[in-house]
């Protein structure tokens, strides 16, 4: 993705692809996934890194969008929840489908910023401990479900992904 920011073109790649928009140098990444590019699975729930609503993986580290500047992102690798699903056949990913069978969804305002953390988790560590998944998903505040189904399902994604299973 090239953005021009304040005159200065920033190359970054947002879920595989390139785009080319035109921002501010105090621009947050979050500002430009939701209001540039549609991408609007990642929510502005404080701007101030408190609720963890607006998670993205950055060059597969969770990180969040509202505090980092876009800028801050040339040729970095940015995945949102929208590219997490298998491109090809639209099949939802693991996680997304563990958090579907157990229930952990009820809004849905902070699923995206949890699931990519989840995410992050699993690719570096396959058998997570509870207390490595509650450590993983500190940080994001989730009203509605009391985080049981929430943790139950990044287990069950973790074995669904250590035998293979889609």
């Amino acid at each position: 993705m090239k953005a021009i920011v304040g005159g200065k073109v920033v190359r970054l790649t947002v879920n595989s692809r390139e785009y080319e928009v035109e921002g501010y140098p105090n621009e947050t990444l979050l500002d430009v996934l939701r209001e540039k590019l549609g991408l609007t699975g990642a929510k502005n729930g404080c701007s101030a890194g408190d609720c963890g609503a607006c998670t993205v993986l950055v060059d597969g580290k969770p990180l969040l969008s509202c505090l980092l500047l876009a800028i801050e992102c040339e040729g970095k690798d940015i995945l949102t929840i929208e590219g997490l699903a298998n491109p090809k056949t639209g099949e939802l990913h693991p996680i997304q489908k563990a958090f579907i069978e157990n229930h952990a969804v009820q809004c849905g305002f902070c699923t995206p910023g949890i699931i990519l953390a989840a995410k992050a988790l699993l690719d570096n560590n396959p058998t997570p401990a509870q207390e490595e998944i509650m450590e993983a998903i500190n940080g994001h505040i989730c009203r509605c479900t009391g985080y049981v189904s929430i943790i139950k399902s990044i287990s069950a994604a973790a074995e669904k992904m250590r035998k293979g299973g889609q």
